[in-house]
């Protein structure tokens, strides 16, 4: 079971969505409509994860964001789980590019999903429990929208198109054998472009860094 706080302006679909993730055994501490609430719900509960939509009052425009951003720096070990209508690369990019720090086993996943894309329910909660277990799941246009944007950087440029292929389905949250069967090579290949964008990306191993996530947040933060 997992502690929830949902954060979404409109209140039909904040009802759904307390419902959906109830019905499913979790525990939805907080159900709240702006940012401000938000933030102290979070600050107040300390939910495993946030489900936070981009657009919120008082302005609608990138309210959520800025306010996920906010309990990321404050908050760590809450997983945040953009769930919007649209892809917002400027916060996004911040949001996604926060390290871990010394802390970081104790550090939440980030996730961000489009809600015209989710296909079915087992889906989204499969997401929301990557997040909370301290992976990523990110939307296919968002990964494009990121990696648009980080097209004229160093690290990019150091990677192959195959390695930008396999670190594009790392950031969706599939798994190796996911990976080869996507991009019809091997489980080994695939291993192998892993280790190289590791080191290329200067991620050696380490006891304490999820360098799976981590190389997917330098790479899109960068």
């Amino acid at each position: 079971m997992l502690r929830i706080v949902i954060a979404e302006d409109a209140a039909v679909i904040r009802a759904g969505l307390a419902e959906i993730l109830t019905d499913r055994g979790h525990e939805v501490v907080a159900a709240v409509g702006d940012a401000e609430a938000l933030k102290a719900a979070v600050a107040e509960h300390k939910p495993d994860v946030a489900i936070v939509d981009v657009r919120m009052p008082p302005d609608h425009t990138d309210e959520g964001l800025r306010a996920a951003i906010a309990i990321r720096r404050d908050q760590p070990a809450t997983g945040i789980l953009v769930f919007s209508q649209y892809v917002e690369t400027r916060y996004a990019a911040d949001l996604l590019s926060m390290r871990r720090g010394a802390h970081a086993a104790a550090t939440g996943g980030v996730g961000y999903l489009l809600k015209d894309r989710v296909a079915n329910v087992a889906e989204f909660t499969e997401a929301i429990a990557r997040v909370a277990a301290g992976g990523t799941a990110l939307d296919p246009e968002v990964v494009t929208g990121m990696l648009g944007a980080a097209r004229h950087t160093s690290a990019l440029a150091t990677l192959t198109a195959r390695e930008r292929d396999v670190l594009t389905l790392m950031a969706e949250g599939r798994s190796n054998t996911a990976i080869a069967e996507r991009l019809v090579i091997s489980d080994r290949a695939v291993e192998k472009h892993i280790s190289n964008i590791f080191s290329k990306l200067g991620l050696p191993p380490s006891d304490s860094d999820h360098r799976r996530v981590l190389a997917v947040l330098a790479y899109l933060g960068s």
